[in-house]
């Protein structure tokens, strides 16, 4: 197999293994999120529910970028603290939908995204350090996490 065609498949590995998670997050908080996001009492900057699948979906490629971005600098030293910054903040993201959705438990997952919102600045940080360009591609979903943080602090505080 050419250096390339390894390349290629190690990519598509890792913008596969961040959806993945989405996905089994989805499926263990009982696929109710249209159903339970429809009933809530919302602030009214809420964004309608089908707008967060296809967020999720591209920041999800792009931590999958980013990751595959650091993975290519094998050499570097902070590669495994690296990697596993990345996949706290994917196990706390993953976390998140479960604890929301599943549980509606809006206060723990209030929490659990504030713990994100940290993790995910502390793995820019570390990213930032091997990998400029994979740091970069987190900062969207950094935003993205800070909006959310706010609206489910808007959803505990009004449910």
């Amino acid at each position: 197999m050419t250096k390339k065609l390894s390349n290629i498949i190690a990519l598509i590995g890792f913008i596969i293994f961040p959806l993945f998670v989405g996905f089994l997050s989805a499926f263990f908080a009982g696929g109710s999120f249209a159903e339970t996001y429809a009933v809530l009492e919302k602030p009214f900057f809420s964004p309608p529910a089908w707008l967060f699948q296809p967020i999720w979906i591209i920041l999800y490629i792009l931590m999958g970028v980013a990751a595959f971005l650091i993975w290519q600098k094998k050499e570097e030293k902070n590669i495994k603290p690296a990697i596993i910054v990345f996949l706290a903040q994917l196990f706390l993201n993953y976390l998140w939908s479960i604890i929301f959705f599943g549980l509606g438990n809006f206060y723990l997952a209030l929490i659990d995204i504030v713990l994100l919102w940290i993790v995910i600045i502390i793995n820019i940080v570390v990213f930032y350090k091997i990998s400029k360009p994979a740091a970069w591609l987190l900062v969207p979903y950094l935003l993205w996490v800070t909006f959310a943080s706010v609206l489910n602090y808007m959803v505990w505080r009004l449910n």
